[in-house]
């Protein structure tokens, strides 16, 4: 029975070593390749008043996440618990409060990427002085 043996050349500290740190560099480059430099995360009035349509109210401004017939973000969405959301119509129309780590065009305030979202009581937007009066309207209030 002949035995499988790496050649000389391949064996030793100094080939780990260097293998190890190739891994390493890959991993790295594979990190960074899923999560953009420009990812951020913005916490705000999530608002869904229509199908298709969503927009994020931060401190910053109004970021369109989805138009009708238009821009969509990639990514999903938020889901909200009753307790944590406000329907304003029919279906799936209401808002809510919540984080979303993304990535946007600064220029235009559309966000390109959600990669993960989490909601909030909705006293903790309320409380935002930040967010004072950019509550949105409820039709059925």
């Amino acid at each position: 029975m002949t035995r499988c043996t790496a050649p000389k050349t391949l064996r030793g500290p100094m080939t780990a070593r260097v293998l190890h740190a190739l891994l390493w560099l890959g991993a790295s480059q594979f990190a960074a390749a899923a999560m953009p430099p420009d990812t951020t995360t913005r916490c705000g009035w999530f608002d869904n008043p229509t199908p298709g349509n969503a927009t994020l109210v931060d401190k910053d401004g109004e970021w369109t996440i989805g138009m009708q017939g238009g821009h969509q973000a990639e990514g999903d969405w938020p889901t909200f618990p009753k307790s944590r959301w406000v329907a304003t119509g029919t279906g799936s129309a209401g808002y809510g409060c919540a984080c979303l780590k993304l990535s946007a065009r600064a220029d235009t305030q559309e966000v390109t990427h959600i990669f993960s979202s989490r909601t909030q009581p909705l006293s903790v937007c309320r409380k935002d002085k930040a967010l004072t009066g950019k509550e949105p309207e409820n039709p059925l209030k």
